[in-house]
């Protein structure tokens, strides 16, 4: 019965005194695989069976008695040799000792298909492995995102950025893991905040990489997720599930009424959710077995939801409800016993309608009004094939092709005639105004295909034991494709009205006597076009066996990025990226039972899509500034007369940047040297626990500069005077802190040449960022119950927290505004948003008798670090303008650590020095029945998250200006944004036979 087997299935012996932990699991291609390596006697004949395939495999042992078997799927193997026998659990990216010795028993039987984990003698990695049957026994949700913040040195990162659960690995940001499915990479190289998902019953295995892997992987600073499919074997098994997470059983969440004096925003709240309703039910039919037993395989599962969102603002509320069905084919076949054919196809869609519902009482918790219809589409299909060919005894090849097509996103229906209807917005805060849809604030080229990305990748590996080194080389190639259809404004502008402010000057311009509003118009146009990716890789490493109880890793990566407009120009290349990694694994003992290891590593991050459509199309944005004489009463814009405030503020001027102008033409992608060192001890009675010390440093970063201040005053400081800072990309790609070179127009004459401009004039900071932690973890396995944690201290330090900005909700990777003007980044260095001083994580389960079971999982962690953001000062040197180009002067967004105090002045107030967050803590709890009269083949399960409904404020508003107009300290600074979320139950009932 599957699962009892999380909280029982160990027989142990001699030989399985080592097992405990997989917090550090093997080095295995692909992230899809697992291996089995042991001794016996010298020249002796070694086989294997794969108790659910049938399939068999022969080697024999070396002089010294070693034998290995690797590129094994995850499942029950029977290993033979000598006249012994032992049954073993391969885990994905985990080797398996065996030991078939004088000592050893003559059979041992291992049976771990939940918590159970060994130590891995054979690996340096830091990784930790979740199967199914451990996954459902816990209450965790049905999330990879969920499960992979139960290893430590993982943290939630901020709501604001992506779904709000992604997690973040060893301080780097949640734009920097990997994901993989069935060893193929998923991850979205548009944003990197997302991957390719799948219907989650169809994850056989988990595995969690939080550091330490080898020169096979790449394009991650921070973890790496990889997901194995279930699949068929010769028996035919299937099952039915439904999880339930009902409303009614949600407690109700936290609103936050607006501490604005303003009489107008008396009732308004900056955070209303208490009237939202969620109600989500997903239901599953799966099957699995043989179409030819021991050699053609089959599993499929059909995904169907019935989702429904209510929300509920101050204008308007809405309702969306999502159908759309998924699932996912597995075939397997083994063609051979040495030739084997995986194919995989997944389908991941979203597809939602919502009405929108205006509404003339604010805050209303009924859908009140007419409504207006629309849709949402997003996500696509997976489709992987792999061949695995075992040569000979110790040679292997595999190669694998896949393909991602991935919608971002589709919006259909809508008020048609409300696309051409300016976006207003009104004060306080903003107030929808006119016939526009909120739901298209931005519009799309309506001749433009749909926004979509499109991944196609291969790879071959080859593996060869030679004596004592198991050598394993491998090359990969992907081209990333994305499309962006062109946006303007909703009718083609966006109006804000604002109260004029005391001092009576708005963008440099005094206002009328008399006046007591102003409006700020924007002008938005993006074009549509189709941007490039191409990414290659190729290693070497060598696992060398020094002796019985000494492994040494040595590997060796070369990646190559390239990044191409929409006009097939490179803007982006780098070449032969040499990536070393080095460790250690020391089996003290001999036996398994206590381990040290180390390891050293350097990782690359690619560029993002999202670069090449934000750095290199055409995109046209200002801003102007307007008295008004009246507004118009169905659009709610402004009518005239109407006299512009200063100047116009062009940020971009509309015209494709030349490709030679856009990034450094020596840019160094962002990466990583890595260090980790540490040490796993089987303690007996079940009990195994670890350490482990990380520390992790950035080398060199990479972000935008939008200033016209560097090339401007190199330019003038070197005599051309006629150089015209529009002739520049609004933007450049730069490594901060480094010097410069890049195509410019010195002499005005459109000859554009490639100057190299000292660090000096870009005045920027070296790009920091710096994380030590040290991990403690611990395991213990009995007939009964099961029990895992870990408890971390670390410090996130520096001036940059990654390819994301969680204090400005900025998921714009290697375009943050963090660099974009010199004086962002004045008293930009301290504790970084990730930085989360100590996490305790505690989970697990115990069976009452043969029918009950109760589950828990805990989390306590400190607080994030407080900041304030604010105007920069005009006395800042790069504040003004310079040929109607704006200076940082010009956003009108808080974008510094510049903050007014209480005396109305503007001071620098450095990077996380404002206190953090309280303490969180978060238990949640399951209780399964598993009835006997069902024979074991049913589990109703209640999982009740938040069990005690704990409100810890986890984000603050940390704008601390009102405005750039004024010397006031914003009444909502400090005011929470982001609470834990309340308290919820999901109910599950499933049927397996």
């Amino acid at each position: 019965m599957a699962s009892k087997q999380f909280g029982k299935g160990l027989k142990r012996s001699a030989l399985t005194v080592a097992l405990g932990l997989c917090f550090v699991g093997g080095v295995q291609a692909q992230s899809s695989v697992g291996s089995i390596f042991g001794n016996s006697k010298a020249g002796s004949t070694v086989t294997i069976l794969n108790s659910d395939t049938g399939t068999t495999r022969t080697v024999t042992a070396d002089e010294s008695g070693r034998f290995s078997f690797s590129q094994l799927s995850p499942g029950r193997y029977k290993v033979t040799s000598e006249g012994g026998s032992r049954d073993v659990q391969v885990k994905v990216g985990t080797g398996t000792s065996v030991d078939f010795g004088a000592a050893a028993l003559d059979t041992v039987t291992v049976v771990g298909t939940g918590a159970i984990n060994p130590i891995d003698v054979s690996s340096v990695e830091s990784s930790t492995v979740f199967t199914q049957e451990q996954i459902r026994a816990l209450p965790v949700g049905r999330n990879v995102n969920e499960v992979a913040l139960l290893a430590p040195g993982t943290v939630r990162g901020d709501s604001g950025i992506g779904s709000g659960n992604l997690a973040s690995f060893g301080g780097a940001s949640v734009a920097e893991n990997g994901y993989y499915i069935n060893g193929f990479d998923v991850t979205d190289l548009r944003k990197l905040i997302s991957y390719a998902d799948m219907p989650f019953d169809a994850i056989g295995e988990q595995q969690v990489k939080t550091g330490g892997y080898g020169a096979e992987y790449g394009r991650s600073l921070g973890g790496v997720v990889s997901l194995v499919t279930k699949r068929g074997t010769n028996e035919w098994k299937g099952g039915v599930s439904v999880y339930w997470e009902p409303d009614g059983l949600r407690a109700a969440g936290n609103d936050v009424r607006d501490r604005d004096p303003d009489p107008d925003s008396n009732g308004i709240y900056t955070r209303f959710v208490s009237a939202n309703e969620t109600d989500n039910l997903s239901a599953n039919i799966y099957a699995g077995g043989p179409i030819i037993k021991d050699r053609l395989f089959v599993f499929g599962l059909l995904e169907g939801v019935r989702n429904e969102d209510n929300t509920y603002g101050q204008n308007e509320s809405s309702k969306t409800t999502d159908r759309e069905p998924n699932g996912m084919l597995k075939l397997d076949w083994n063609i051979t016993d040495n030739h084997i054919v995986e194919l995989t196809g997944i389908r991941n869609k979203v597809k939602t309608e919502t009405l929108t519902y205006t509404s003339n009482t604010p805050f209303s918790t009924t859908h009140d009004g007419p409504a207006k219809v629309s849709g949402f589409e997003s996500g696509g299909e997976v489709y992987i094939g792999k061949y695995t060919g075992y040569l000979t005894d110790n040679l292997t090849v595999s190669a694998q092709y896949g393909k991602v097509e991935n919608l971002t996103g589709k919006s259909t229906g809508g008020d048609t005639a409300a696309a051409l209807c300016p976006a207003v917005y009104d004060y306080p805060g903003l107030t929808y105004l006119g016939c526009w849809d909120t739901n298209h604030f931005t519009v799309v080229d309506p001749f433009a295909p749909d926004n979509h990305d499109t991944r196609k990748a291969g790879r071959l590996d080859i593996e060869w034991q030679v004596g004592d080194h198991k050598l394993r080389a491998g090359y990969d190639t992907e081209k990333f494709t994305s499309s962006n259809a062109g946006t303007t404004y909703s009718g083609g502008e966006y109006f804000r009205y604002f109260t004029a402010p005391a001092s009576g000057v708005v963008n440099g311009a005094t206002l009328p006597a008399g006046t007591t509003e102003y409006v700020r118009r924007r002008f938005l146009q993006t074009t549509t076009g189709s941007f490039e990716i191409e990414n290659t890789a190729a290693y070497i490493e060598d696992s060398w066996q020094v002796n019985d109880n000494w492994l040494v890793y040595l590997g060796l990566r070369s990646e190559t990025f390239t990044n191409r407009n929409a006009i097939d120009q490179v803007f982006i290349e780098s070449d032969n990226l040499i990536a070393p990694r080095l460790g250690f694994s020391w089996d003290v003992m001999g036996d398994s039972t206590v381990k040290v290891f180390g390891n050293a590593g350097r990782y690359y991050i690619p560029v993002a899509a999202n670069t090449n459509i934000r750095a290199s199309s055409a995109e046209e944005f200002y801003t102007e500034f307007f008295t008004f004489g009246s507004r118009d009463p169905v659009t709610g814009a402004p009518t005239g007369p109407m006299t512009q405030l200063g100047p116009r503020v062009v940020t971009t001027a509309g015209t494709t940047p030349d490709s030679r102008t856009i990034a450094d033409e020596n840019l160094n992608p962002m990466y990583q040297d890595e260090f980790i060192v540490g040490a796993q001890k089987v303690f007996g009675n079940g009990w195994t626990a670890g350490l482990r010390a990380v520390h992790r440093k950035v080398k060199d970063g990479m972000d935008d500069y939008c200033s016209p201040y560097a090339i401007y005053n190199y330019a003038q400081d070197n005599g051309y005077t006629n150089y015209d800072v529009h002739s520049a990309a609004p933007c450049m790609v730069v490594n901060p802190g480094r010097d410069v070179t890049i195509a410019v127009d010195l002499e005005n004459t459109g000859n554009y040449q490639s100057v190299t401009i000292p660090a000096s004039y870009w005045n920027l900071p070296l790009y920091d960022r710096r994380y030590k932690a040290l991990e403690v973890f611990w395991e213990k396995v009995s007939d009964k119950w099961s029990f895992q944690g870990s408890y971390t201290w670390s410090k996130s330090y520096g001036n940059a927290e990654g390819y994301v900005n969680s204090t400005l909700n900025q998921d714009d990777p290697g375009l943050t505004q963090d660099f974009d003007f010199a004086s962002f980044m004045d008293g930009g260095t301290g504790y970084l948003p990730n930085d989360r001083r100590h996490v305790i994580k505690m989970f697990g389960t115990y069976d009452l008798n043969d029918e009950w079971r109760v589950g828990a999982n805990a989390a306590i962690q400190s607080g994030r670090p407080r900041s304030c953001q604010g105007f920069v000062p005009s006395t800042v040197s790069d504040f003004n303008s310079i040929q109607g180009l704006g200076g940082s002067g010009s956003y009108s967004s808080a974008s510094s650590f510049y903050c007014v105090n209480e005396a109305g002045v503007s001071v620098l107030t450095p990077r996380g020095t404002l206190g953090r967050t309280p303490w969180s803590y978060k238990f949640d709890a399951s209780l399964a029945y598993m009835p006997n009269w069902a024979d074991g083949k049913l589990t109703l399960q209640a999982d009740i998250f938040n069990l005690f409904d704990t409100r810890t404020v986890t984000e603050y508003n940390e704008v601390k200006d009102r405005s750039r107009a004024t010397s006031e300290i914003n009444p909502n600074y400090g005011n929470p944004t982001s609470f834990q979320t309340p308290r919820s139950v999901r109910l599950t009932a499933r049927y397996e036979f």
